[in-house]
């Protein structure tokens, strides 16, 4: 969030000049003057030091910079899409294989999966085993982001790209 001008509650700031310029620490009302006859915002850079560090900035240009950073962090840290493989207790060893490959092509390729067993009656610690060894031949380019998961029916664990 930017905070601009008067939205500024410090009494003094560590202001900056429009050339990038050290202008020392003045009073809240000095930088909101300066900034009027220079045809500038005051923007506040930082609010974990005191006095708080402020620069003039072109009138505009904040709100521009501010929604092109918005933007741009808004596209790198969507949410990561999650492939999920459903498999069962009793599987076979072939089947197992080709779900491993699939996962493995996955987890190469910088996408999240997430292996999913039904769990009927008591499969649960045949389930938790089948998981680790999943989770142990997929060691090479994947890694747990939680733990094996065994509630109700389901046992899951969620495998992130290394």
């Amino acid at each position: 969030m930017l905070i601009m001008n008067e939205k500024i509650k410090a009494r003094e700031v560590e202001l900056t000049g429009l050339n990038g310029e050290s202008l020392g620490i003045v009073t809240r009302e000095e930088a909101l003057a300066l900034a009027k006859s220079h045809k500038a915002d005051l923007v506040c850079t930082s609010l974990f030091s005191s006095p708080p560090p402020c620069k003039l900035v072109s009138r505009g240009q904040a709100k521009q910079v501010a929604a092109k950073e918005k933007k741009g962090h808004n596209e790198t840290s969507g949410p990561i899409k999650v492939k999920e493989f459903r498999l069962s207790v009793h599987i076979e060893e072939h089947d197992y294989d080709t779900k491993l490959s699939q996962m493995h092509k996955l987890l190469a390729a910088d996408k999240a999966v997430q292996p999913v067993i039904r769990i009927q009656g008591k499969e649960g610690e045949a389930a938790r085993k089948l998981l680790e060894r999943m989770v142990h031949d997929l060691a090479e380019v994947g890694k747990k982001e939680t733990g094996i998961q065994v509630s109700g029916k389901l046992a899951t664990v969620k495998l992130l790209p290394i």
